[in-house]
């Protein structure tokens, strides 16, 4: 090949490489930064999914990702840290199976916040996760104790991680707490905080979503959480209060009658 073919040849290929540059050096970055790990992941999620991890990557959002801590038939949380070496939790909702899509929909189509939604699954998941990180934002500014939301993208939520070195805090289920009637009375303040700031009724709380981190309780899973003006508010509340009142009572704590409690969260008769 002569001096003439060499450089029509280069010209060639730098022009091929220019065209699909973003995706070379984007595949590029994660081979030197993926883990084992991250190769699991990505035989487990689409694309597009890895395509936002790519992007956050490239953006310092993520600096490394590590195992999974938490896998449900509707999502997965993998242990990450950002460049600094924070600990991160990457929630990334899966594709929705059809009963949970249709469990799904009255906890969306109530709530004034998320109106006119698309009913196709992807946009569902996407509105999910929206829904989730918005749920968490109010939270936090009402100064209710939830992991702190970073950013969203589709069906991929990064938020605090709450717990040390990948290992989660223990749920309050699994960890018998020193003060069982402090922690009841820190959980009625946050139902109160939760409904009178930041109008969210959480939906599905339990001793299966509260975690206890350095001797508090940090409340978790709130996708599905809704405006106090959902239609179905009122019913939501008071079966997380039953549920409350159902697991410290089995304590040994003094709980509030239902009705008491109710009162005192949503502020009803008072003057």
């Amino acid at each position: 090949m002569d001096g003439n073919e060499h450089v029509s040849f280069r010209s060639r290929v730098d022009k091929q490489l220019d065209r699909k540059e973003k995706r070379y050096e984007t595949e590029q970055l994660m081979k030197t930064r993926r883990s084992e790990e991250y190769e699991a992941l990505e035989e487990v999620f689409d694309r597009s999914t890895l395509m936002i991890i790519y992007e956050f990557m490239n953006r310092g959002v993520i600096g490394e990702i590590h195992g999974v801590v938490s896998a449900g038939k509707e999502s997965r949380v993998y242990w990450a840290k950002d460049n600094e070496g924070k600990e991160l939790a990457i929630k990334i909702y899966l594709t929705l199976s059809a009963e949970f899509r249709k469990g799904m929909l009255p906890y969306i189509e109530g709530d004034p916040r998320f109106k006119n939604v698309k009913r196709d699954t992807r946009s569902l998941i996407f509105t999910w996760a929206r829904k989730e990180f918005r749920n968490l934002e109010q939270a936090t500014r009402a100064g209710v104790r939830v992991p702190k939301p970073f950013v969203v993208r589709n069906n991929v939520l990064i938020m605090e991680f709450i717990g040390k070195d990948g290992v989660s805090a223990p749920l309050v289920r699994v960890i018998s707490p020193k003060d069982p009637a402090k922690i009841y009375e820190i959980l009625l303040s946050s139902l109160e905080r939760l409904y009178c700031k930041a109008e969210l009724v959480h939906g599905d709380l339990s001793e299966y979503n509260i975690m206890i981190w350095k001797n508090k309780p940090v409340i978790f899973d709130m996708s599905q959480s809704v405006s106090i003006h959902h239609p179905m508010a009122r019913f939501l509340l008071q079966r997380d209060i039953t549920n409350l009142n159902r697991f410290f009572n089995k304590l040994g704590v003094n709980v509030s009658p239902n009705e008491e409690v109710y009162t005192k969260v949503t502020g009803h008769g008072k003057t």
